[in-house]
């Protein structure tokens, strides 16, 4: 909540994306049916993250000060609190089920046995250096019928739920929340990003037929997979858009710098996409000379990085569902997404993938 002298109390959410190459900070005003009306953003580069992990304490820090002092001055607020997106290698994710015996003489189903259930879907074993993220309702069963979204107010002896659990390394939730609180600010919540960016970008309509959700970031490729309405799996995989600097950086004999710029002005994710008349100039390393190399030479040193990073994510898709159930195709988002040729499917996808398209 804020509010400013003479005006009305005011209901301000603010999200915090702290990124491997970047952090990203949005102030949003709550309107009365539920809407958000943006308010201010603020980014900045970020060098204190590998692959979603806290490496440098400080320079996190930092970059979360900055971008939330940039956000707060086009908002005209003071930002005290957020919710925190996490992602990273280290994520982990499992369904499980939990059943109850309803506790009413009348067998009406109440709030009180929908947690009792949900307790007993989360009781699993988790490793001590683990720690629970979410729970996430997939399904309700009410004695022998499926497919209930919310069996509160339903009669029935015994209530079964179906969970998807996803678990986090705890070393690398206090870190990331240690950054953001030396940053001055509260975390109300951690929220896993691939499921912060399908609510952003994804349809229901999408979800119901069945969608990937590919977050191609920095450091890491986020997955999501929705079946019927609901979550279904979760994954995060080590690799993003800095993998693919780090081979123009070696494949063109340039600065880690300089490479970044080049694929994000001339990258493009499939070779045979490159206009062969074109040509750019590659800064030499350690004080050499530039050179001009032709623009698909820096395609063919991304597609196959490009490729298996969508291979990964495919075989890790693969592994927990057919993609042929995904009816709605595959959702691309993430900075690296914008790469051009990125909603071409790579070979090693191509007739499994169904149709992909960038967020509108």
């Amino acid at each position: 909540k804020w509010e400013a002298p003479g005006m009305r109390q005011r209901e301000i959410a603010v999200g915090l994306d702290v990124g491997t190459t970047k952090v990203c900070v949005v102030a949003a005003e709550v309107g009365d049916d539920g809407t958000l009306s943006i308010l201010g953003v603020g980014e900045r580069p970020c060098a204190g993250l590998e692959r979603g992990s806290v490496i440098n304490l400080e320079a996190t820090i930092h970059s979360v000060t900055e971008a939330v002092r940039v956000c707060e001055q086009m908002a005209g607020i003071s930002i005290k609190s957020v919710m925190a997106g996490i992602a990273g290698e280290h994520i982990r994710s499992a369904n499980s089920t939990g059943v109850i015996g309803v506790s009413r003489r009348d067998n009406e189903i109440t709030v009180e046995d929908v947690r009792r259930a949900l307790d007993a879907a989360r009781a699993v074993p988790v490793p001590g250096d683990r720690e629970i993220l979410h729970v996430l309702p997939r399904d309700y069963r009410v004695d022998e019928q499926r497919g209930i979204r919310d069996p509160v107010g339903m009669s029935g002896v015994r209530l079964e739920v179906e969970v998807h659990i996803v678990t986090a390394q705890t070393t690398a939730v206090r870190n990331l929340r240690r950054g953001i609180t030396r940053a001055g600010l509260v975390v109300n919540s951690l929220v896993l990003e691939p499921l912060a960016a399908a609510e952003a970008v994804l349809d229901e309509d999408e979800k119901a037929l069945g969608v990937l959700l590919l977050d191609i970031g920095g450091g890491t490729t986020d997955i999501a997979v929705f079946l019927d309405g609901t979550i279904g799996h979760t994954a995060v995989i080590g690799f993003g858009g800095n993998a693919v600097t780090n081979d123009l950086a070696v494949g063109l004999r340039t600065p880690i710098e300089q490479a970044e710029k080049l694929k994000l002005r001339h990258g493009c994710a499939v070779a045979a996409q490159a206009d062969p008349g074109a040509s750019v100039e590659v800064p030499g390393v350690g004080g050499r000379d530039p050179r001009r190399v032709g623009a698909g030479v820096l395609a063919s040193i991304i597609e196959p990085r490009m490729e298996e990073i969508l291979a990964l994510a495919l075989a890790e898709v693969e592994r927990v569902v057919d993609p042929s159930l995904l009816a709605a195709g595959v959702v691309l988002t993430g900075g690296s997404a914008q790469m051009p040729g990125n909603t071409r499917s790579p070979p090693a996808c191509r007739g499994r993938w169904g149709r992909l398209r960038k967020p509108r």
